[in-house]
Parts: structure tokens; sequence; C-alpha cells
């Protein structure tokens, strides 16, 4: 059962290290916090989660990787010895690793890149197909109509491109 409990502590600790990122950090800090929290042990917890939070976002592309790897090994070890302090069932931990990896899952499907690209026809400005758009940008060129005159083969043949993220 030992091995059992340090395979979901190291399971949860990487999966709440690679939430730290989302935009679900809010709800799976808290969600650790209580876990952690629930004996009174360590009223620190919720400000210590917020401080790997901090240290991860503010390293570079490369000192992240060993931070993440330090948080999960941190994290995993609390939530192995709390799972043991139980009734060393796991079940408690077992529940906190189903809503984390929940959350991990929601996170990694809300945003998306999306490509379109306009083959037919003159545009001379954004355009935007959409049901819900987020964090929409545009790279477009600001082109005079009274200067430019197009021919309806140079139209055919024109393509513009805009990228979105879009949130879900």
């Amino acid at each position: 059962m030992d091995s059992e409990l340090a395979v979901l502590a190291a399971s949860g600790a990487t999966t709440l290290a690679s939430l730290i990122v989302t935009d679900s950090w809010t709800h799976a800090r808290e969600l650790v916090g209580r876990y952690l929290t629930r004996t009174g042990a360590d009223p620190d917890t919720f400000d210590d989660l917020q401080d790997a939070r901090t240290r991860l976002l503010a390293d570079d592309a490369t000192e992240r990787e060993r931070t993440a790897r330090e948080i999960s090994r941190r994290y995993g070890d609390r939530l192995r010895r709390l799972a043991e302090a139980d009734d060393g069932s796991g079940e408690s931990l077992r529940a906190l690793l189903t809503s984390v990896l929940q959350l991990s899952a929601s996170a990694a499907d809300s945003w998306r890149t999306v490509d379109k690209r306009i083959s037919r026809g003159v545009q001379h400005g954004p355009v935007v197909q959409s049901g819900t758009v987020a964090g929409l940008t545009f790279h477009v060129d600001h082109v005079d109509r009274t200067d430019r005159q197009v021919s309806p083969a140079a139209a055919l043949a024109q393509e513009s491109s805009i990228t979105t993220e879009r949130g879900t």
C-alpha cells in the first residue's frame, strides 16, 4: 500500500505543479490547500502554495522545469505523509487526485489557436467568424481604399489570414 500511496502522491504533486501556470490555479490551490491544512498542522500552506507559483512564474524557461520538479517532489512528500497518517487507504488522496486531474483536463482544453484563411473577395479590415472570442489579436496593415484599385483577378488571388486565440 505504501508504494501505491507514493504513486498517488507523486501524481497529485506533478498535476499540481502543471496547474500552477494555468487559469485553474486558484481552484487547484484551494483544493490542495484544504487537503494539506485539514489537520491544522500548517497554517501557512496557502501562502506556501502561492510562493511556489510565484517562484515558478519568475523563472526563465530553463529553470522552470527544475523548479517544477522541486515543487512536485516537495508536495509529493507532503501528500504522501498525510495519506499515510490517515487510515492508510489513500481514499482522500484519490479523491483529491481525481479533482486536480479534472482541473488539469479542463485547463488543457480551454485554449486553442484558430487559423482562418479567406481566399475569395476583398477584405479591407479584420474578418471575425466567431461564437465567443477572447484574447483576440489582429496584425493588420492599414490600406487607404481610395489609393488602391484591385482588379477582379487580383481579388481572387488575394489571401488574408487571421490568427485568434479562443477561450471555450
